[in-house]
């Protein structure tokens, strides 16, 4: 009896060994038609000549995507650049939010091709880099969300234009990538002094002006009525759209702010964070609460609401 419980354990040890690396294999490749066969809903929409509507999400919470769902959003904006957020975390956000119908875009720390393939890997549909300056960085952006899984040399010679691309592998990084956004983050101003030359590369999709960092490179900090700072925003979004790409400017206080530079052209709605959010609503609420039981109502700081 011993002996055949040993033989039927050793069984199953063999069939677990052959089959569990087949599994995995099975999963990765299911995993990558997946990703490359993924429509992206909000590059569709922006396509067709519409607005598209999203917020910045900072919390982990698994209720958040339904709740976003159930908003009317189009997609969600998730920062790594300021937010302590892991890849682990940032992968489960992204497919739980790619599974409510909402595309996720993610905003990587720095402008790095394998960070912007890390986050693309984890569910991204989008890809946001901040602090873009030169023509430079927005090819290498372009080169790792639009010609995955190409790196390196190879990679180069064909951005540059000294290789030519064969027709059949042309076609398979085209629909490999295909619902890929690239968006550069606007926030200095060597970046507007070289914008026409930042938007003439192909594959770029659009761009999100950083209002609070532009605003102090313009020497306004956090004075978004200021004259200096509205015309700059106007050139940026005026410049944008001439070049036929989609442009989103992220404010966190006022929604009338977003009405006004929609009607300039910016076609792309970041509005508000959740936490920004959450704090307007209970500050407004609780005004209303304390005033009515005649207490102190009190004052807050909304000063550090950016994001």
């Amino acid at each position: 009896m011993r002996a055949t419980s040993k033989l039927i354990l050793k069984l199953l040890y063999v069939i677990a060994f052959l089959i569990l690396p087949f599994a995995l294999y099975l999963s990765l490749n299911i995993n990558l038609i997946m990703m490359a066969t993924t429509k992206n809903i909000l590059l569709e929409k922006l396509q067709q000549g519409k607005n598209v509507y999203g917020t910045c999400i900072t919390s982990t919470g698994p209720m958040w995507p339904g709740a976003i769902k159930s908003a009317g959003l189009d997609f969600v904006f998730i920062d790594t650049e300021h937010i302590p957020l892991d890849r682990n975390e940032l992968a489960l956000l992204c497919q739980m939010f790619k599974s409510n119908g909402i595309v996720p875009i993610v905003r990587i720390p720095s402008p790095d091709a394998y960070r912007v393939c890390q986050a693309i890997d984890g569910g991204a549909l989008g890809i946001v880099v901040p602090y873009i300056e030169t023509r430079a960085q927005v090819v290498e952006l372009v080169g790792a969300a639009k010609y995955r899984p190409l790196k390196g040399e190879l990679l180069s010679a064909y951005l540059d234009g000294s290789k030519e691309m064969s027709a059949e592998l042309k076609e398979y990084i085209n629909s490999f990538n295909s619902a890929n956004i690239c968006i550069a983050n606007i926030e200095s101003v060597p970046a507007m002094d070289r914008l026409d030359e930042i938007l003439s590369v192909p594959g770029l999709d659009g761009v999100f002006i950083g209002p609070h960092d532009f605003s102090v490179s313009l020497g306004v900090p956090e004075q978004y009525d200021h004259p200096v700072f509205e015309e700059a925003v106007k050139t940026i979004i005026h410049t944008t759209r001439a070049k036929g790409l989609h442009i989103g400017i992220h404010f966190s206080l006022e929604p009338e702010r977003q009405i006004k530079w929609m009607k300039e052209g910016a076609n792309i709605v970041v509005h508000s964070f959740d936490i920004a959010l959450f704090l307007q609503r209970l500050k407004h609420d609780m005004h209303i609460i304390k005033t009515a039981a005649g207490d102190d109502v009190g004052t807050g700081d909304a000063s550090k609401l950016v994001v």
